[in-house]
């Protein structure tokens, strides 16, 4: 179980070994400038002070496993800010996938029951579900652009009003029409790539293609990419890097 975590006291910092092996794990966070390694390290100290992190199916939580999730939970609110993800407190590890049971109605009225393979998953006012499997492979998965954890924190920012459309909250009326516009274009060409792979035998994009399945899927696998390769993310989606930059602060 927990060994610094538990024995934690208000303000302490995150030791240094412990850092430093989540460096190793997550080359895409040790390549971030000095003040960002630095404010990301505060952050996700303060993030697991607020956080409870509980493991299923027998899988155990310690300190390397909860300072992985967070470390990349923070990426996206380095410059934007815990509050962001002030809405929940649970975090559920699982080892690997899990099967889950859904139920839904059709407008006829109908019951529909089908089983769904999760890796995560981020519940509206509710905890976030994740796949150590994945976590722990997010360094190597980061040539494709593939986050686990960024993917679902990414719905926690985009469900923070409420509405999972791929749009987070936003100043202005104007801004938020700007950024539908935008996404909509994206996702919409996106898609059509995915179409063509899938059907007529075309290149596969090189996002992943889940973000096809719905605007805030495609938010989310953006978002993703974004954080984990910008420089493959800039050559693949400019117009979006033009959108995030500025709501997410990076310059």
């Amino acid at each position: 179980m927990f060994g610094w975590l538990r024995r934690r006291t208000p303000g302490r910092p995150i030791p240094d070994d412990l850092w430093e092996r989540a460096l190793v794990r997550y080359p895409f966070v040790a390549v971030r400038s000095p003040a960002d390694r630095a404010r990301l390290r505060l952050l996700a100290g303060q993030f697991l002070a607020s956080k409870e992190f509980h493991g299923a199916q027998g899988f155990v939580i310690t300190d390397d496993v909860a300072l992985s999730i967070a470390v990349q939970a923070v990426l996206p609110v380095l410059s934007l800010g815990l509050h962001w993800y002030d809405d929940f407190v649970g975090i559920v590890v699982h080892p690997d996938q899990v099967l889950a049971r859904r139920t839904s109605t059709d407008e006829a009225g109908v019951v529909h029951h089908w089983n769904e393979m999760l890796v995560g998953e981020a519940m509206d006012r509710g905890p976030v579900m994740l796949s150590w499997r994945d976590v722990e492979a997010a360094g190597a998965m980061a040539h494709e652009g593939y986050n686990l954890v960024i993917h679902e924190f990414a719905h926690k920012i985009d469900l923070r009003d409420g509405q999972p459309d791929g749009c987070p909250p936003l100043p202005s009326r104007a801004a938020r029409q700007h950024w539908a516009q935008t996404m909509e274009a994206q996702y919409q060409a996106f898609r059509e790539k995915v179409i063509v792979a899938d059907r007529f035998g075309g290149a596969p994009p090189w996002l992943d293609p889940y973000g096809a399945t719905s605007i805030d899927e495609f938010f989310a696998v953006a978002c993703e990419a974004y954080f984990v390769n910008r420089s493959r993310f800039s050559q693949e989606f400019p117009a979006l890097v033009t959108l995030f930059d500025p709501f997410f602060r990076v310059s």
